[in-house]
């Protein structure tokens, strides 16, 4: 069984990897991240993957970086709660037509080792894009492995970020340092 596992970041990526390899699935990585802001941060999560995917011996596409796909579905959704779910199925969505392409039998996303994200929404997500693409996905709550990868990324020194990618969410993350 083959699975094509949206990759948000290397540190997001060790935990499910490992799960799904233990359930038996060839596992490879779909580096698709266009809500990345800066571009500066978007290639230092890119050679992180770059370098897990090395060491791990695991094939991932990176396809062309275009922030343009990302504000087109976000222009002017400025609350997270609207903004995250529709950034997610664009992101999902791409790595599910890809999968398709590709003869996946099965994708999901490392999005759900974050504690940080909605859990349900992502699922629905999910299984909305698989039945629309004639696919599986692939649910499994990875958050139980989310400290333990963070801690050993961060032991090995592989580049964690802070904060989820988006502009938005750098702006979030500075007024929330100025406020401490």
């Amino acid at each position: 069984m083959k699975v094509l596992l949206h990759t948000c970041c290397a540190p997001c990526l060790i935990y499910p990897m490992q799960r799904l390899r233990e359930n038996g699935f060839q596992v490879s990585g779909f580096y698709y991240n266009p809500n990345i802001h800066p571009y500066s941060e978007h290639e230092k999560r890119k050679q992180a993957v770059e370098n897990i995917a090395e060491e791990s011996n695991i094939k991932v596409i990176y396809p062309e970086y275009n922030p343009k796909d990302f504000f087109q579905v976000t222009s002017l959704i400025e609350e997270r709660l609207e903004r995250c779910p529709v950034c997610w199925y664009l992101r999902m969505k791409k790595t599910g037509r890809e999968a398709k392409e590709r003869g996946f039998d099965y994708f999901s996303t490392t999005l759900l080792v974050s504690p940080y994200q909605d859990q349900e929404a992502l699922s629905r997500i999910g299984k909305d894009i698989a039945e629309e693409e004639n696919l599986k996905f692939y649910y499994e709550d990875f958050r139980p492995g989310f400290r333990k990868a963070q801690d050993l990324a961060k032991s090995k020194g592989i580049y964690t970020q802070k904060y989820c990618g988006c502009i938005y969410s750098e702006i979030e993350r500075c007024r929330d340092s100025q406020k401490q």
